[in-house]
């Protein structure tokens, strides 16, 4: 830096505004340009002192930059603070420096040798990452920002940048894969997971990272659910809600605890589960009895309370099997949704003690007796009552002309999600069961009954525009094995919505099949269930999101997520459900928007490899969510207004929005929910020449 005759206490740089009249000080931006060249020069030495020069040349290039702006300034009339353009991005740049300066420091210092140009370690790749203010940026900003370390930016890119980036660098195609996370056991000591992205599965979020106010609320609210028995947590309540009527609300359901279980799962909170599943596991021994009927030895409960006895100042669990429940039908997804929660808990924690334990191996193999046993049926579907699910009231779907049904279609008979869940549950069993002398029976029962499952699934529910046209084109009652309309439906049962609403390269499962009976509706849980069960195959999976893209109006809109679609309207919705007062038109079960499916969407996504999509229905519902106290349900064709039934702080749409945002942000938590596709099945049989005809 040249001298100056004239020192003055207030310039950094020993140079007064008078002495600005020197030729060799008519120029400080050439001055600036220079000083800035050597410094960039100085900089690829890589070594302490080049670095420390090179920041100290940037600082006298800015300081040059001023006392040209305050001398121009003075003349002008304008404000002389203000520093010019290049002595903000000097400044920048050189305060940028600094931690490059302390790590070329600490490189030397431990004796590692300088990496040439080209071999920059991945740590300092990260640190020269860190967006510097640029030119045109720097002169938008008044003042310049204090910067002393470096950002980890790792943290700091979008799932879908991360995403992509590791697929990139593993040589994984887009669909999700499981080649090394089917094989993970997850230790309790996490530190022995040499990997460049560490799981937190067992660490509390808390612990590495801030928590936004959505998610806060979100874990407050289901902590707050929380249900003791005798000390320990058993479950969550399915809502907080007493401002009415709570109804059977305030107990604890099968089905409603998977998302919060999940929740706890992910955030490395496992007794939680396991305190669940071993207590469900003590009711389902309970002799069942509705009336005079004996249930069977296997049903699970729909749910449990814990009842307070104030006389002997104890606790009971009190279960309902059915007996209170609307209808009077036995729940038989909870036993699926047991299993399903079991292999859960042991993905998450690679303890299987649990799994191996004598009385969760009987528990499982009392489910699977009541699905596998023989009987009269022609098909492998499981054929169940109508409400014994999710939607659990009487939802079919008729065509009516004038007085005549055509058609009567419902949820009960061989429901999508009842199927898909079966699945799901088989293939769960087979991977927790023991091959001991009892357990090898079973093991072979459900390999032969998941490949018939699979084909029957695959070829008669899936419905494409190919298989529309088939449909349109059928010809009815046809006998022999030679037949194409082998369940004998009436082409004149389509409604007139699937035409438009089947899009060229889109599919799904349809909503039911039986003889002469089909139910072309799409259900939300069914289909996703199918995807992360591997009951679809991966062309199959795809065109199930291909559909969810292309009517993304009609199947999310502006709350995630359609249960069915479309809803019963009018006369068919005054035959179907007796003109039931809950389930409207686009409300409940009848087309209503559930944000509980919001995990199961976004797990879906993430296996496909299309994670944006559930993003973009994350994005949606954080618009709502919090604001209107976590909801059963919408309503409304757009699932714009709150449900006129709906209970708020309902638990387990906070929890299934927790499980998707943990699933976004670190997808090994997917290994919880998905299965990969089973090598050991039997290829898929193709369909015979008649079905090309």
């Amino acid at each position: 830096v040249p001298a100056c005759n004239n020192q003055n206490v207030g310039d950094g740089l020993g140079c007064s505004a008078k002495d600005h009249h020197h030729p060799r000080n008519s120029s400080p931006r050439r001055r600036e340009s220079w000083a800035s060249t050597l410094a960039i020069w100085l900089l690829s030495a890589r070594s302490p002192a080049s670095a420390s020069v090179s920041a100290v040349l940037l600082v006298a290039a800015a300081r040059y930059e001023r006392n040209g702006s305050v001398s121009s300034s003075a003349e002008s009339g304008s404000d002389s603070g203000v520093l010019g353009l290049g002595a903000q991005a000097s400044w920048m740049l050189g305060l940028s420096l600094l931690p490059f300066v302390m790590n070329v420091s600490a490189e030397e210092s431990d004796g590692s040798k300088p990496e040439g140009p080209g071999e920059a370690s991945s740590s300092s790749l990260m640190q020269m990452d860190d967006p510097v203010l640029t030119m045109a940026e720097a002169g938008e900003y008044p003042s310049v920002p204090e910067r002393t370390r470096a950002l980890n930016l790792d943290r700091q890119r979008s799932w879908d940048e991360t995403y992509l980036n590791d697929l990139s660098t593993s040589n994984l195609s887009p669909v999700f894969s499981f080649k090394n996370l089917e094989t993970l056991r997850i230790p309790e000591n996490l530190e022995s997971i040499n990997s460049p992205r560490k799981s937190y599965l067992n660490t509390p979020r808390s612990l590495y990272c801030p928590e936004p106010q959505i998610v806060t609320e979100a874990w407050d609210t289901v902590r707050q659910a929380l249900v003791y028995f005798r000390g320990q947590p058993v479950g969550t309540i399915a809502a907080l809600d007493y401002s009415g009527e709570v109804y059977n609300y305030n107990q604890v359901f099968v089905r409603d605890f998977v998302p919060s279980g999940l929740a706890f799962l992910m955030n490395g909170e496992p007794d939680i589960v396991k305190n669940f599943l071993l207590k469900t596991l003590r009711l389902q021994s309970w002799e069942k009895q509705i009336d005079r009927f004996k249930l069977g030895a296997g049903v699970m409960p729909a749910s449990f309370k814990v009842y307070q006895d104030p006389v002997r100042n104890n606790e009971t669990l009190i279960a309902d099997f059915g007996e209170s429940a609307i209808g009077r039908v036995a729940p038989v997804d909870s036993g699926f949704w047991w299993i399903f929660l079991l292999r859960a808990y042991t993905r998450a924690t690679g303890d299987h003690s649990l799994a191996d334990m004598p009385e969760c191996q009987r528990g499982m193999r009392l489910i699977l007796n009541l699905c596998l046993s023989e009987g009269f049926d022609t098909f492998p579907t499981l054929l169940c009552a109508d409400g014994c699910c999710m939607i659990d009231r009487r939802m079919c779907h008729v065509k009516a002309e004038g007085l005549v049904i055509v058609a009567s279609l419902g949820v009960y008979g061989y429901p999508i999600e009842i199927q898909a869940l079966f699945f799901m549950a088989l293939r769960c069993a087979l991977y927790l069961l023991k091959p001991d002398d009892e357990g090898e029976e079973f093991i072979e029962k459900i390999r032969n009954r998941l490949t018939a499952l699979s084909y029957h699934m695959r070829s008669y529910f899936w419905l494409d525009f190919r298989q529309l046209n088939t449909i349109y084109r059928y010809k009815t009652e046809e006998y022999s094995h030679t037949a194409v309309n082998k369940f004998n439906v009436m082409p004149d049962s389509l409604p007139n919505w699937v035409f438009d609403f089947m899009p060229i390269n889109g599919g799904y499962f349809i909503g039911n099949l039986s003889p002469g009976r089909m139910d072309f509706r799409w259900f939300c849980l069914g289909n996703c269930i199918a995807i992360l069960s591997c009951l679809a195959t991966e062309v199959q999976s795809a065109a199930i999101m291909d559909l969810i893209e292309e009517r993304w109006t009609d199947l999310v809109a502006e709350m995630p997520l359609k249960i069915c679609y479309p809803a019963l309207e009018n006369h068919e919705w005054r035959i179907v459900t007796g003109c039931d007062p809950k389930n409207t038109r686009w409300s409940y079960h009848n087309g209503g928007s559930w944000p509980v499916l919001l995990w199961l969407l976004t797990a879906a996504s993430i296996k496909t490899g299309r994670p944006h999509i559930a993003r973009r229905a994350i994005e949606l519902a954080e618009t709502r969510l919090l604001k209107d106290n976590w909801p059963e349900y919408y309503d409304g064709r757009l699932g714009r207004f709150v449900g006129k039934q709906a209970m708020k702080s309902q638990i387990w749409s906070a929890a299934g929005y927790l499980v998707s945002k943990l699933m976004l942000e670190d997808p090994t938590n997917l290994v919880m929910v998905a299965l990969e596709e089973d090598k050991k099945m039997k290829p898929v049989i193709k369909r015979s020449a008649s079905w090309s005809c």
